[in-house]
């Protein structure tokens, strides 16, 4: 018993009136991963299935398989022959099984003969279909916060993950086999997705750790989406594949929470963060004294009464202000020596001593001035400190560069940047 490609371009919808009977998927959605074929037309006269059964496909009948489609023709629970093209399909109980693997080649030839159907045909004859689209919106969330420990922070910090991944079948026999549970004629993915929900967050779980321990943030988490696919399809693929037949397509993360520890703990470093830099320190300690100024103004007991008690206060208040200001400003005229020195303060704010801002790794500008030798190395005087040559003298052509600074720039590309020039 087995199956024969069909072939009627010539004589185009007409013939389709000769078939006894054309039999096509139930009616499949997004989320349909498995469905019994029916009759289109179930109650035509010339059909030879007189018994009026289901379960019986008529020899010399048509199977229609459309695009993203994987038929199977099954004889007493087992699979007879199969196709993984699109087209139409002619039943025939005295050939061979024609086996069309499509895509999927020998692998899916062999997945078959480990569970081939030898015998005669039976009467209980039906086609089956699976899904070979992607399965998407598979939605999941993680039950309890999952560890992360962020090198930015220096800290364990817990985090919640929800969103929806995809799957794709790889091996329709083998899911057939493993994973549809048996005398079922329409399976969703939310029918058998309860084992594999599990096995999935137990494996996002690893992911989640890999990235920790890669050094990617926290905060960046939610962005990976590509990354987070990759370190599930390292952990999950190579088990369902193997096993069911089926792997991880694409992971989405539609949200990313912290427990409320690791909340208030990236506050505070956030917090630190920003005051650590001296001019922002000192805006805000200035801030604060005109806030408190401001609420002595408005003290509904007068403001003679406020400003008194307020000046009771400023002798020790006022001094430990004043000792936040003057640490402040000699941190900044620290920060000043250090620029003086060779430190530079990048556009985004950072104070440096390298040559790349260690806050968004944009490059030191080129001093005022400078120019660079043909050996590479940027100067400022008249011979290069590298190799002793002269610095160039500037020709007629001379040109600013609005790049780095460079006011002689010679030639078609700065020497302090690169850029080209622009007229």
């Amino acid at each position: 018993m087995g199956i024969i490609k069909a072939f009627f371009d010539a004589m185009g919808g007409s013939l389709a009136d000769s078939w006894l009977e054309v039999i096509e998927a139930d009616s499949m959605s997004d989320t349909t991963v498995f469905a019994k074929g029916v009759k289109v037309r179930k109650n035509d006269r010339r059909s030879s299935n007189k018994k009026g059964n289901e379960d019986v496909i008529s020899n010399g009948s048509i199977i229609h398989v459309y695009p993203g489609q994987f038929m199977m023709l099954v004889d007493g629970g087992k699979i007879v022959d199969f196709t993984a093209e699109e087209g139409y399909y002619k039943v025939d109980n005295s050939s061979a099984p024609s086996l069309f693997a499509g895509q999927f080649g020998k692998a899916l030839v062999d997945a078959f003969s480990r569970i081939k159907f030898g015998g005669t045909p039976s009467y209980s004859q039906k086609a089956y279909f699976i899904n070979m689209q992607e399965i998407k919106g598979i939605k999941f969330g993680t039950r309890s916060p999952v560890n992360y420990f962020d090198n930015f922070y220096n800290s364990e910090l817990f985090l919640r993950a929800h969103g929806t991944y995809s799957i794709k079948i790889t091996n329709p026999i083998k899911f057939y086999t493993e994973a549809i549970p048996k005398n079922r004629d329409l399976v969703d993915i939310s029918d058998i997705n309860e084992q594999y929900i599990s096995e999935f967050l137990e494996a996002l779980t690893a992911a989640i750790n890999k990235m920790s321990a890669d050094g990617i943030r926290i905060s960046h988490v939610a962005s990976k989406s590509r990354e987070l696919s990759d370190y599930m399809a390292k952990e999950l693929d190579g088990e369902w594949n193997e096993l069911r037949g089926f792997e991880v397509q694409s992971v989405g993360i539609a949200s990313v929470s912290y427990d409320e520890d690791s909340r208030k703990l990236i506050d505070m470093r956030n917090q630190g963060a920003m005051l650590g830099d001296a001019g922002v320190r000192e805006g805000y300690v200035q801030g604060a004294m005109a806030r408190g100024f401001e609420a002595a103004g408005s003290n509904q007991g007068g403001a003679t009464g406020a400003f008194v008690g307020m000046g009771m206060g400023m002798g020790a208040g006022g001094s430990m202000f004043g000792a936040m200001s003057e640490t402040n400003r000699r941190q900044m005229e620290n920060d000043a020596r250090k620029a003086a020195e060779g430190g530079w303060r990048c556009s985004c704010g950072a104070s440096n001593s390298g040559k790349f801002c260690s806050e968004c790794g944009k490059p030191k500008p080129a001093p005022e001035g400078s120019w660079t030798c043909s050996c590479g190395s940027v100067n400022t005087g008249k011979f290069c400190p590298e190799c002793g040559k002269p610095k160039p003298e500037a020709s007629s052509d001379g040109w600013f560069c609005t790049e780095c600074g460079t006011k002689n720039a010679v030639g078609k590309f700065c020497q302090g940047c690169g850029k080209r020039r622009e007229d």
